[in-house]
């Protein structure tokens, strides 16, 4: 955990963040409940992380030409995915401040993530009828 975040560095950013919406994989799981937008993942869902590209932090359609993450992970971890507003507007997004800050599923072993928050699949089917867009995510060192 870090509190100033850079693109890159692993740290998850200490920080109050809101979840502005949702992705989760239709090909995989029952859409769940939520008070949150939620929408299928898509094999030509992407997410921008290259901070020369205008399209920096934001979601992309594949195939992409720079960096970017694909949505459709095999390893399950975006089978639920949950977007938290780090580093979007209103307050600007600017460029190596880090992108992709998830609320996601975590890996069998709870290893580390690359900045974003993971949970156990339990956790998250508890959370996702219990939030919505109002709903902050606190990250405190």
């Amino acid at each position: 955990m870090r509190p100033v975040k850079r693109e890159g560095d692993g740290a998850t950013p200490i920080a109050g963040m809101r979840i502005v919406y949702g992705w989760y994989r239709a090909d995989r799981l029952v859409r769940p409940h939520s008070g949150l937008r939620l929408r299928a993942i898509t094999a030509r869902d992407g997410w921008c992380d290259a901070p020369a590209d205008p399209n920096y932090n934001r979601p992309v359609r594949l195939p992409f030409r720079a960096g970017h993450e694909t949505m459709t992970r095999d390893d399950r971890l975006y089978d639920v995915c949950l977007v938290l507003d780090w580093n979007l507007p209103p307050f600007g997004r600017k460029r190596h401040a880090g992108s992709a800050i998830f609320l996601h599923l975590a890996r069998p072993d709870f290893g580390p993530t690359e900045g974003c928050i993971a949970v156990a699949p339990e956790a998250m089917r508890w959370l996702l009828p219990r939030i919505g867009p109002e709903t902050v995510v606190k990250v405190i060192a």
